[in-house]
């Protein structure tokens, strides 16, 4: 059972359940059906005899003008005739009607036992059941009442085993039908088990492939408009391949440009000491060179610094806790303490809105805004001017910094986020490329965004949207 398909366990268990629908089936039809057919017989018997009244008429005269083709019968009765007409059913599916006279005497019709019934006596419009050499009969009498018709009885029989015969059809019918129709109902299944697991297959064809070739390129791509779990599911699978394709594209270029990154300052450090080393220098040279070894050692520093920051978030979330810090008070510290090593003589203002309170990690919202500021120092204008605004409504809190700097084209607005990534205007900066990409990766971390406005020759602006705290 265990190595059966999903599709031939839904098939089994469809089947089982259909052979157990037609087994109780079976035993309703036989323990309930047979008194119902003894009911519907004696219904039938009350109303073929009911029917058969208003087929016996009298007349005082002979009815010549009634006659039609010689269809009718008529019979001498008293002082008058009687005409039965030829709707009169002296026998249908089992029961036999008779007209009896008072004493018991047939005038017309059938019965199969009328010599057993000569003693029993008619009583209208009641069922009787009687028991007629071994076998069940039910009788059912009614008088006749309308003028003429007096000390007349329609009697009407029918054996019991007329009702055993119906159900023993019906049964036999049953036996041959049911079967029939749950092998169609199972084999139906089956195919619509199929159907509907096919993307089932499908996903685990495309995972298997992306597992053998690691081409996470490849899509499940069900794509036919239908909108049930399996397509959902498959939607979902594919949305997981384009995250783990965009995310091992990422690793593969932040890992080539980490590497090349460190290959700079690590060529410079190599090639410095290999110039000083060739010969005996002065001391100034020493120094000269030992300064140059200094500056590449402090960035890869910085680099490396960066780079464990970014995995820290990455991969282990819990690393950083969370809690509800006043904002305006973190970010009047961190401009302050920005101010002592303002570059260029430009100066840093504020607007700080009190008591604006987030959801975050201090140390990590302290690292992105000093990584904002540290930005707009690098390509400020020269004694120019670094605004800071700080403002919150009901939901959200809104940071801006604003330069009088170099700006940033409009076709760089969005690469400047990326790692390693530097503008033209930037390239002769003493920045990692990291730096940006840190606070975005700040602010996603803390649910929030950071996107920059900017128009070059003119400066700067970058917003921070972040969640208010009691939101």
């Amino acid at each position: 059972m265990k190595k059966l398909s999903i599709r031939m366990k839904i098939t089994l268990w469809f089947g089982m359940v259909l052979a157990l629908m037609v087994v109780l089936t079976y035993t309703v039809l036989i323990s309930i059906s047979g008194s119902m057919m003894q009911k519907q017989l004696q219904n039938n018997l009350a109303v073929t005899v009911e029917d058969n009244v208003d087929e016996v008429e009298y007349y005082r005269a002979f009815p010549v003008n009634k006659i039609d083709n010689g269809t009718d019968l008529y019979l001498n009765y008293g002082t008058g005739y009687l005409e039965i007409d030829d709707d009169f059913l002296d026998k249908v599916n089992g029961i036999y009607t008779g007209l009896y006279m008072e004493d018991n005497s047939l005038v017309y019709g059938e019965n199969p036992i009328a010599k057993s019934l000569t003693e029993t006596p008619f009583q209208d419009g009641q069922m009787q059941k009687l028991t007629v050499d071994g076998e069940d009969w039910y009788v059912f009498d009614r008088q006749l009442v309308t003028a003429g018709l007096e000390g007349l009885w329609l009697r009407g029989t029918v054996s019991a085993a007329e009702g055993h015969l119906q159900l023993s059809a019906i049964v036999r019918f049953s036996l041959v039908l049911m079967p029939i129709l749950m092998l169609l109902a199972v084999f139906g299944g089956y195919l619509i088990a199929g159907r509907f697991l096919a993307p089932v297959k499908q996903i685990t064809q495309t995972a298997a492939q992306i597992g053998q070739g690691s081409d996470l390129k490849r899509r499940i791509g069900l794509t036919d408009g239908k909108e049930d779990e399996l397509h959902e599911l498959a939607n979902t699978f594919d949305a997981m391949f384009e995250r783990l394709e965009t995310s091992f594209e990422t690793e593969r270029q932040f890992t080539s440009d980490a590497s090349h990154e460190l290959r700079t300052p690590m060529s410079v450090i190599l090639a410095e000491c290999e110039y000083t080393l060739e010969q005996t220098r002065t001391p100034a040279e020493y120094e000269d060179a030992m300064q140059v070894i200094y500056r590449q050692g402090r960035k890869m520093s910085r680099l490396i610094e960066d780079m464990l920051m970014f995995t820290r978030m990455e991969r282990r979330a819990d690393a950083f806790s969370m809690q509800r810090l006043d904002f305006s008070e973190l970010v009047e510290s961190v401009c302050e303490d920005m101010r002592y090593v303002s570059e260029k003589g430009i100066s840093l203002e504020t607007e700080i809105a009190p008591g604006v309170s987030v959801m975050g990690n201090r140390d990590l919202l302290a690292r992105l805004l000093t990584n904002l500021l540290t930005n707009a120092y690098r390509y400020g204008r020269e004694h120019g001017h670094t605004v800071v605004t700080l403002c919150g409504d009901a939901d959200e809190v809104k940071l801006s910094i604003a330069d009088d700097g170099i700006g940033i084209p409009a076709k760089d607005l969005e690469k400047i986020f990326l790692r390693f990534y530097q503008s033209d205007a930037a390239r002769n900066g003493n920045g990692t490329g990291l730096g940006l990409a840190m606070a975005r990766e700040i602010a996603e971390f803390h649910g929030g965004k950071l996107f920059a406005e900017s128009t070059v020759g003119e400066g700067s602006t970058f917003f921070l949207i972040l969640k208010k705290a009691d939101a």
